[in-house]
């Protein structure tokens, strides 16, 4: 039986004709709605994300047959916890919170790419991943909660296999992501603040010796890229503009001047 495989990323649920599935299945001749139809129906899911697909077609009776791969483990993640992305600043940032079986319900979905043996495992691998995206795992750092499953705290859970929440838990996670992100805008307004603070009083300084006080303070390095200026500002104040000429230091004559004194000495012969 000779095939053809095509392999795409596509949306969730979302999936259409137009490029870059249907270019690629037109010439092999299958009812490329049905297709799609389908893809749609095994993704639906997966709504909101890039799926990996791929499609085997017999090229002689034009029959197909459809495998979904799952995003990556933080795509899945984020989509749990209802957030755009994870934290930039994962240490001090928390981004939401998740609860154990949100963690068995992705390690379920990623089960065929993780390397731990059993679900608990798996589980384990998961929260490892919650931790470097900002995201606490029943209400804790990530690291405390993978000590949690070490000891059992989570195997009847893990063991039931237990996945879905219910609508109070819910609501609990919203009130708490709410709660997480004006804390950690509050959190930003200060660091700017201090941040700031130490610039304005280091303005004759080298830049290294700025960033050097500002890491001390234990200023995000997000935060210290977008406040503290370029190389050569914090000496000179402010870059020159394009096409104008940069300001003279004190006591060299401006640049205009210089050029008009040979103009007048060739007048002169």
């Amino acid at each position: 039986m000779a095939s053809q495989t095509v392999e795409s990323l596509v949306p969730g649920g979302k999936a259409t004709a137009a490029p870059p599935l249907g270019p690629a299945l037109g010439p092999l001749g299958v009812n490329i709605g049905q297709v799609v139809s389908e893809i749609n129906k095994k993704t639906s899911a997966f709504n909101g994300m890039q799926v990996p697909i791929k499609i085997i077609v017999d090229v002689d009776t034009k029959e197909f047959e459809i495998t979904i791969g799952t995003p990556p483990a933080a795509s899945l993640i984020i989509k749990e916890a209802g957030i755009q992305k994870g934290s930039g600043n994962p240490k001090a940032d928390k981004v939401a919170d998740v609860l154990i079986e949100q963690i068995i319900k992705v390690a379920k979905m990623k089960e065929g790419n993780l390397l731990g043996k059993g679900l608990k495992e798996k589980v384990k691998e998961i929260i490892g991943t919650c931790n470097s995206m900002g995201v606490l795992v029943e209400g804790k750092p990530a690291v405390e909660t993978i000590k949690e499953v070490n000891e059992g705290k989570y195997d009847k859970e893990i063991k039931e296999e237990k996945t879905e929440l219910s609508a109070e838990e819910l609501k609990k996670l919203e009130e708490e992501r709410k709660k997480l992100a004006e804390e950690m805008e509050e959190r930003r307004a200060e660091y700017e603040k201090t941040a700031k603070e130490i610039i304005g009083g280091m303005a004759d300084k080298e830049r290294g010796a700025i960033k050097a006080k500002l890491v001390e303070a234990g200023i995000p390095d997000a935060i210290i890229k977008e406040l503290l200026p370029v190389e050569g500002e914090a000496a000179a104040g402010a870059e020159a503009k394009p096409g104008e000429a940069a300001a003279p230091a004190e006591g060299e004559a401006p640049e205009a001047k210089k050029e008009e004194a040979p103009k007048k000495e060739e007048k002169k012969k």
